[in-house]
C-alpha cells in the first residue's frame, strides 16, 4: 500500500518540528550570546558549551531506548513541556546568584531533553510513511529544522540586540507550550515491546543489540560514524566556537551591531541547511550513499577561504561576508551528507530497532562535540591576533578525514 507522506500525523509532526526547533534555535543561540558578551572570553564559551553537550551524549542513548519502547508522541509532548518549564524557572533565577553557573546547567539541560528527544522524532518516520517516501521525509525534516534554526537566530538576535535577554526567553516558552499542545493531537502507531528484566537490563541488551548490528550486520555504518566523529571535532566545533568568537569579539565593530551580524551569520548557516534539505529532497533519486563522500569534501575546501579571509584582508566586512558566504556552503553540503546517511540508516535498519540505532548515532557523533568545542576555546584563547591559523588547521584536518571518507563509501560500494 502506498501511504501519502503528507498524511495527518505526519503534517503534526512537522508543524510541532517547526515551532519547538524555533524555540530550540532562539535559546540556545541567546544564552552562549548572553555568556560571551558577559566574559569575553572564548576559553569560558568553549567550555561551557562543551559541558551543554554531555547530558545529550548520556541521554541520547536512553532516549533511542525509550522511543522503541514508550509512544514516541508521548515522548515529545513532555519533553516539549519540560523544556518550558527549565526556561521559566532560569527566568526567575537569572538576576540572583552565580550566573554562569545557572547558565552553564541551564544549557545542559537543554542539550540533555534535544537529545533524549530527536530519536523519537527521527525514528517516528518510518511509522508514519513508508520506504519510498523516507529519503522525502527526511528532507522535510531536516528542511523544517535548518528553517528554524534560520529564523531563531535572526529574530533572536534582533530581539536580544534590541531588548536584552528576556524576551527571548519567554517568547522561546510560548513556543515550547504550543508545540507539546499539538503534538497531543499526534498518532504514531505503537506496539510494545516485551522487556526482559529490569530498566537497566533492558537498557544494556538494547544498547548491545544496536551496537552488535552496526558493529557485525552494517559495518558501514560504524565506519561512517568515525567519520562523523571527526568532522564534528575538526569542523563543527570550529564553526560553534569560531563564528561567535570572531564575529563578536575579533571582528573591530560595535557589540549592539555584533551581535546583531552574529545572528545574520547564524541564519546564514541555518539558510544553508535550509537548502541542503531543499536540495536534497530535489535530487532524492540522484543521491547514492556511494556518491556522499565527496559532499563531506566539499564541506572541508570551503574552511579554507575564511583563513584565507583573516590572513589577507582587514576590512571586518569583507571578512564577515566570507564567513558567512563559506558557512551557508558548508551547511548546504553536510545536510546533504545527514538526509543521504538517515535515510541509509532508516532504510537498512529493522522497525524494532530504528530508535536504538538512531541514537547510538546520535550518541556517537556527538562524543567529538565537546572536546572539539573545549580545543578551538582554547586554540582561539591562545592564537589571539592569528585566529586564521586555527581556521587553517581545522580545515586541514577536515580535509584529511574527507577524503579518507570518499575512499570509505567507494570501496563499499564495489
Amino acid at each position: 500500500m502506498n501511504q501519502k507522506l503528507f498524511s495527518k500525523n505526519f503534517t503534526l509532526v512537522v508543524v510541532g518540528q517547526i515551532i519547538s526547533l524555533f524555540g530550540n534555535a532562539a535559546i540556545r543561540f541567546a544564552l552562549p550570546l548572553y555568556l560571551l558578551n558577559l566574559t569575553g572570553s572564548s576559553a569560558l564559551y568553549g567550555t561551557v558549551t562543551a559541558c551543554a553537550f554531555i547530558p545529550a551524549i548520556l541521554l541520547s542513548p536512553i532516549g533511542g531506548i525509550i522511543a522503541d519502547r514508550v509512544n514516541k508522541r508521548n515522548i515529545m509532548v513532555i519533553l516539549d513541556f519540560f523544556t518550558a518549564a527549565v526556561i521559566i524557572v532560569f527566568s526567575v533565577f537569572m538576576k540572583g546568584g552565580n550566573l554562569i553557573f545557572l547558565l552553564t546547567v541551564t544549557l545542559m539541560i537543554l542539550y540533555g531533553i534535544a537529545g533524549a528527544y530527536q530519536p523519537s522524532v527521527q525514528a517516528s518516520i518510518p511509522a508514519l510513511t513508508n520506504q519510498s517516501n523516507f529519503m522525502a521525509a527526511n528532507s522535510i525534516i531536516n528542511t523544517i529544522s535548518s528553517f528554524a534554526f534560520l529564523a531563531g537566530p535572526v529574530l533572536g538576535g534582533v530581539l536580544y540586540s534590541a531588548y536584552g535577554l528576556e524576551p527571548v526567553l519567554w517568547i522561546c516558552t510560548v513556543c515550547f507550550i504550543m508545540s507539546a499542545v499539538m503534538e497531543i493531537f499526534i498518532k504514531i502507531p505503537f506496539q510494545k515491546q516485551v522487556s526482559d528484566g529490569g530498566i537497566l537490563k533492558t537498557a544494556r541488551t538494547d544498547f548491545a543489540e544496536s551496537i552488535r548490528f552496526i558493529q557485525k550486520e552494517k559495518p558501514v555504518i560504524g565506519k561512517a560514524l568515525l567519520i562523523v566523529c571527526g568532522i564534528n571535532l575538526f569542523l563543527a566545533a570550529m564553526i560553534i566556537v569560531g563564528l561567535p568568537y570572531l564575529v563578536t569579539e575579533v571582528l573591530n565593530i560595535g557589540a549592539t551591531q555584533a551581535n546583531r551580524l552574529y545572528g545574520f551569520a547564524e541564519g546564514a548557516l541555518a539558510a544553508g541547511g535550509l537548502a541542503g534539505g531543499i536540495c536534497a529532497g530535489i535530487f532524492s533519486n540522484r543521491l547514492k550513499i556511494y556518491k556522499s563522500g565527496s559532499l563531506v569534501v566539499a564541506c572541508a575546501v570551503c574552511v579554507f577561504p575564511i583563513g584565507a579571509a583573516l590572513l589577507l584582508f582587514s576590512s571586518a566586512r569583507i571578512i564577515y561576508f566570507v564567513i558567512t558566504g563559506c558557512c551557508f556552503l558548508i551547511m548546504l553540503f553536510s545536510t546533504m551528507f545527514t538526509v543521504q546517511m538517515m535515510s541509509f540508516v532508516q532504510t537498512e535498519t529493522p522497525q524494532n530497532l530504528i530508535g536504538k540505532v538512531i541514537a547510538v548515532i546520535l550518541t556517537v557523533s556527538m562524543c567529538a562535540q565537546p572536546l572539539g568545542n573545549a580545543l578551538y576555546g582554547v586554540l582561539f584563547e591562545i592564537c589571539k591576533g592569528c585566529e586564521y591559523a586555527v581556521v587553517f588547521f581545522s580545515g586541514i584536518a577536515s580535509l584529511m578525514i574527507a577524503i579518507s571518507a570518499r575512499n570509505i563509501f567507494k570501496s563499499w560500494a564495489k
